[in-house]
């Protein structure tokens, strides 16, 4: 759809698939965390576009009559960049693409550390309005079992910037990834912080190997294996239920997850706990997804 070669292959956040996806990194600067397979090809080694390139691109899409009224940074670790890189960047974006009414993009809590709230709220005013936090889990062990590099306490602060510079959050929680031995506190230390941080949206999905799960279980001593559809939806229940939050939009309709669930924590929590209840104990009437409609 838009005049520019892309480093394949590309991601997004589902809801972002009306944005134009400009391309200002190639690949994560971290890539070790042993879920992840999304930036394993030759061709995604971490590089920083160079911003000559990211303006000829955006001078593309201005010469293609094209319409964007919304911008997504890729690949995974666009917020790795320095401060005056990221500003430059968005400067460009009002330049060339004036109707852009938000701009997003991926970010690991360590890319804010040496980010003041002062600089993040500039990069807010000049358009950067939502950032897409994958936590994963707020369990300390977990993290760690997982390469995350991250800790409960480093995720609770990066979102705690993110607030006071008056951005959006959206935390992305993994259903499934302590497996069965860590699912409990998985949940619940989860749970713990999203209540601590009140992110604006809160989604799951669950964990899943495309690509085998060799490279993940290895840290678990070969004990590690996949919650059955049952245990998934134990600790989806038990995650709703110490949730404490004032007003977060929750999705859980992303096609790895059996059963569909949307609504706003806290008014609509007891609605959800029901059609996870529903779904365990009787799982015909939950409308539950089969396993071929679970693409990835």
């Amino acid at each position: 759809m838009y005049p520019i070669e892309y480093i394949e292959p590309v991601f997004r956040p589902p809801s972002e698939w009306k944005s134009l996806i400009l391309q200002v990194t190639n690949g994560c600067s971290y890539n070790k965390c042993t879920f992840c397979d999304m930036y394993t090809a030759e061709n995604k080694k971490f590089r920083p576009k160079k911003t000559n390139e990211i303006e000829q691109e955006l001078i593309k899409i201005v010469n293609s009559g094209l319409s964007v009224s919304r911008v997504f940074l890729a690949d995974g670790d666009a917020m790795m960049l320095p401060f005056n890189r990221l500003k430059e960047i968005l400067l460009l974006i009002k330049e060339y693409l004036p109707n852009v009414n938000r701009v997003a993009s991926y970010c690991l809590p360590r890319n804010l550390t040496n980010k003041t709230v002062e600089q993040l709220t500039e990069l807010n005013s000049l358009g950067l309005s939502l950032l897409y936090i994958g936590c994963e889990s707020g369990d300390d062990k977990v993290l760690e079992l997982i390469e995350k590099g991250e800790t409960y306490q480093s995720s609770l602060i990066a979102l705690n910037k993110i607030k006071q510079a008056g951005m959006k959050s959206s935390v992305m929680i993994l259903n499934g990834l302590g497996g069965p031995e860590y699912s409990k506190q998985h949940a619940i230390e989860s749970a713990k912080l999203m209540n601590d941080a009140q992110p604006d949206y809160l989604s799951t999905l669950v964990v899943s190997f495309p690509f085998g799960e060799e490279k993940f279980s290895a840290n678990f001593n070969g004990s590690f294996r996949q919650l059955t559809q049952f245990e998934l939806f134990e600790e989806m229940a038990l995650l709703l239920s110490h949730l404490e939050l004032d007003k977060t939009i929750f999705r859980s309709d992303h096609a790895s997850n059996y059963l569909s669930l949307k609504g706003i924590l806290g008014k609509d929590k007891a609605k959800l706990l029901a059609q996870v209840n529903t779904a365990l104990t009787s799982p015909d009437m939950a409308n539950l997804r089969q396993e071929w409609q679970r693409g990835l």
